[in-house]
């Protein structure tokens, strides 16, 4: 290519809505490098195999991200108290994860904008401040169980706690602040990597492949009705911990970041379904190693090291080591993308330069928040007592659980967008399969809810809600049937032309303007915000009465 082309595309990638130049240039990944404005046709295995390891990362690292220290207490106590029977969970959430995530990172390969941005240039500052606001206090308190996790995995290794919180602290800050992203790359993906620790403590403590084969394709809710609010808990846990919504923000930031183009699609949703592939496989592994330790532990679970305390009874001190060091290396990785996430979406509020490319000097703001929060965090843990750590772990779980369905609207409403996707706007299944997504979201998060305000909460008071929002779901899904239907007898049912959608790419942000969105949909988006309000007040004021010890 020559130079005189090469400044072309430079021009050209810059006239669309991409905001800071350091997301333009070349794909610099952990395993490899594409110069900008390769267009050569990757037809033989090889060079197939190297534009992979050159654009492998943003999936992977946001999916193990997605096990870190909250997942393994949830994945923990499910196995602890309900065995392998929970497992099927796992294999609905692959369809969740994937289309969810696929979405964002279809958001950011063709608009070149973070979430958080588009929401504020599409939908106005009142909806947007709600939607960050609810990442910041969410992802704080996240970034403070991952700390927790530092400091429980440390201590069962015998390490004192003052320094190894300081010392992890230092670390997570100092990977992300050298102005190398493919430094930074090469550090997360080798944690990723450490992830996989749980595939040999798994062998070691071989739990019994039948019973786990059989929690996979069977799906039960352990108990009876008489247990059914304690399991749904579980259930709800075990979705809150994996459907996030940092996931979708740090993604989105991160495939911009990394410079990926619509052009290399194919490959970035291939390192998508290696990252589901490694999560499941974790969280499976966690709660079998969960159900292992309750078998020689005995008693009720309190943490994730009781997991490493239980192994220990059962196959000796490595074992449990090994466990430990597992937990750690998720609670690190966890922070590496936790913290991003916020100061991702800060950089994009703020308008300030928001890249790992660039050195403090450059991006002194986005450092900032990054280096901010870590140090939030882990002076939290430095100071509060166990009770208080142990009340804001549940915290993070309920917050997460009465937040759920707010990211995916905000998610679903960019992804229906054709000004912003154009060509890669969403096919009427995926939009129905979100719009699924979403009712069971509200619906859970309203068991979730109801849970927390009230602890004896019945079997049948939990199949209320959500009989009741299945009606409501299926009565709003008839109605936008029948709109539709009425719309296409007008108009003519017209399909979206996807010729030329490698080349495609949002314009300017200035030239899109706010969308004006319909009086439906601004009534149904004023009751979903007044709940979830609502709902994390009372939350809030549950957790504090808590921490009070009333």
């Amino acid at each position: 290519m020559t130079t005189a082309t090469l400044n072309s595309e430079i021009r050209e990638t810059h006239h669309g809505a991409v905001l800071d130049d350091a997301h333009v240039g070349d794909i610099k990944g952990a395993f490899g490098t594409i110069k900008l404005g390769d267009h050569d046709a990757r037809t033989g295995l090889s060079a197939k195999l190297k534009t992979l390891l050159a654009i492998v990362g943003p999936g992977l690292i946001v999916m193990v991200g997605d096990n870190d220290a909250g997942a393994f207490a949830t994945y923990g106590q499910a196995g602890h108290d309900y065995g392998t029977k929970l497992l099927w969970t796992l294999l609905l959430l692959v369809p969740v994860l994937y289309v969810n995530q696929e979405m964002v990172l279809r958001l950011g390969a063709v608009t070149g904008v973070g979430h958080a941005r588009l929401i504020f240039e599409r939908f106005g500052k009142f909806w947007g401040a709600f939607s960050v606001i609810d990442l910041f206090i969410l992802n704080a308190l996240t970034l403070v169980t991952e700390f927790i996790g530092i400091t429980l995995a440390t201590s069962y290794l015998g390490l004192p706690k003052v320094p190894s919180v300081i010392m992890a602290a230092l670390v997570i800050v100092a990977a992300a602040m050298s102005g190398s992203f493919q430094r930074f790359e090469r550090i997360a993906l080798t944690l990723c990597v450490g992830s996989l620790l749980l595939i040999p403590i798994s062998i070691m403590a071989h739990p019994s492949a039948g019973t786990m084969a059989h929690g996979f394709v069977t799906p039960v809710l352990p108990g009876g009705s008489g247990q059914m609010a304690t399991v749904m808990l579980v259930v709800i846990g075990i979705v809150g911990t994996t459907v996030a919504p940092w996931q979708l923000f740090f993604q989105q930031s991160y495939v911009i970041d990394k410079r990926i183009t619509p052009r290399f699609m194919k490959y970035e949703k291939a390192d998508l379904g290696l990252g589901i592939v490694v999560v499941v496989v974790g969280a499976a592994a966690t709660i079998g190693l969960g159900a292992v330790a309750a078998a020689h532990l005995g008693g009720s679970f309190t943490d994730a090291a009781d997991v490493a305390r239980g192994l220990t009874v059962y196959g000796g001190r490595v074992l449990g080591d090994m466990f430990a060091v597992a937990l750690l290396d998720a609670s690190i990785i966890g922070a590496f993308a936790v913290s991003l996430s916020t100061a991702y979406a800060m950089g994009d509020c703020l308008k300030i330069n928001h890249s790992l490319h660039r050195g403090v000097k450059q991006a002194k703001g986005f450092y900032a928040v990054y280096a901010g929060i870590i140090a939030f965090a882990a002076t939290i843990v430095l100071v509060a007592s166990d009770h208080v750590q142990g009340v804001l772990t549940v915290g993070v779980q309920a917050l997460a659980g009465v937040l759920l369905p707010s990211a995916s609207v905000y998610l679903l409403l960019l992804c229906v967008d054709k000004e912003v996707l154009g060509p890669w706007v969403n096919s009427r299944k995926t939009t129905v399969f979100t719009g699924g997504v979403i009712a069971v979201l509200v619906a859970l998060s309203l068991v979730l809810t109801g849970s927390v305000l009230d602890q004896n909460i019945t079997a049948g008071q939990i199949e209320a809600i959500l009989a009741g929002c299945l009606l409501i779901a299926l009565a709003f899904g008839g109605w936008l049937g029948v709109k539709a239907l009425r719309a296409g007898r007008v108009s003519g049912a017209v399909a979206v032309d996807r010729s030329g959608r490698d080349d495609w790419r949002t314009p300017p942000l200035k030239e899109l303007g706010q969308v004006r969105f319909s009086a439906g949909t601004r009534v149904g988006l004023a009751v979903l915000r007044t709940y979830l309000a609502v709902a994390t007040v009372l939350v809030a004021v549950k957790l504090v009465s808590m921490m009070l010890g009333h």
